[in-house]
């Protein structure tokens, strides 16, 4: 099967989302979408979800003081460290911790949440540097939070493709939204379609589940409809035959489009697709006024 076999946009492929042959019901369309994205906002703004981080702060060896977090932080070769104030404590993995804590080496992408009253704090390893993210549910961010804006679900965005895997996986660099930062993944394949007439291609990421993939991409309406820096799609795993389902309805923001605090990844040089991709989240109101 080439790329030119491969169907263009839903008018022209015979299969819903999940499959089914014959065109999607309008209606139900719309509805699956809008239990899908109302679902998605939730887990943002959840009581200690990204909305409610209030700083980002990187370790190192000297200790220091977080705001909005007890005691004294540091790291070093035996990994995260706090020592706590007396009459202070913290619930780590269901166990009440007091005075010194090691919280040791966390893996790459990687974390602990630790409890202090009603707020989570995250411990975390991102590009290599351990950080700590308070996450307090009363932050005006998350208090402020509706919705994120969006364009209409239109099933003319959902695209079939197929999944070409690498011979190996492709350890690929690429940059943050934090300034220095890098991040590395493994990248099992590519996955190839048809949009407007035109051949493209995305460098795909293993994604949450099994077999699943993740697909960090920008496009034509980046910085002017969507989010300057990013955006991310998650894909079902491949059919047997390699086939793939592309969604673009359902191409979401990451945290970094809400707040400075986070350290989201930035898609490969290769998946700048050269298209407008009219569909999707747009920019959040968090980030400046939406037509």
């Amino acid at each position: 099967m080439s790329v030119r076999d491969i169907p263009e946009a839903r008018e022209t492929v015979d299969g819903d989302i999940d499959g089914r042959t014959g065109a999607p019901d309008p209606a139900r369309f719309a509805a699956e979408w809008e239990e899908w994205h109302r679902d998605k906002d939730a887990r943002l703004a959840a009581e200690h979800g990204f909305l409610a981080i209030t700083g980002l702060h990187w370790l190192s060896a000297e200790p220091q003081h977080v705001p909005g977090a007890p005691g004294s932080w540091s790291t070093g070769p035996e990994g995260v460290a706090v020592e706590l104030d007396e009459g202070t404590e913290l619930v780590v993995e269901g166990a009440v911790v007091r005075g010194r804590h090691l919280f040791g080496i966390i893996p790459e992408r990687g974390g602990v949440d630790a409890v202090w009253q009603d707020t989570v704090i995250e411990v975390a390893k991102r590009g290599g540097h351990d950080v700590v993210r308070p996450r307090h549910p009363d932050h005006p961010l998350r208090v402020e939070f509706t919705e994120t804006p969006a364009y209409a679900p239109d099933p003319r965005w959902v695209v079939t493709g197929r999944y070409e895997a690498f011979d190996e996986p492709r350890p690929t660099t690429v940059g943050a939204s934090v300034e220095g930062l890098r991040h590395v993944y493994d990248a099992p394949g590519r996955v190839v379609f048809r949009l407007r007439g035109r051949e493209l291609s995305l460098t795909v990421f293993n994604g949450r589940t099994p077999g699943s993939l993740t697909v960090l991409f920008t496009d034509e309406t980046s910085g002017v409809t969507t989010y300057a820096a990013n955006r991310q799609l998650t894909v079902a795993a491949p059919g047997p035959d390699g086939t793939v389902v592309l969604d673009f309805n359902r191409a979401t923001n990451l945290p970094c489009a809400y707040t400075d605090f986070a350290t989201c990844p930035l898609p490969p040089a290769e998946n700048r697709l050269p298209v407008a991709i009219e569909a999707g989240e747009r920019i959040p109101r968090e980030r400046g006024p939406v037509d």
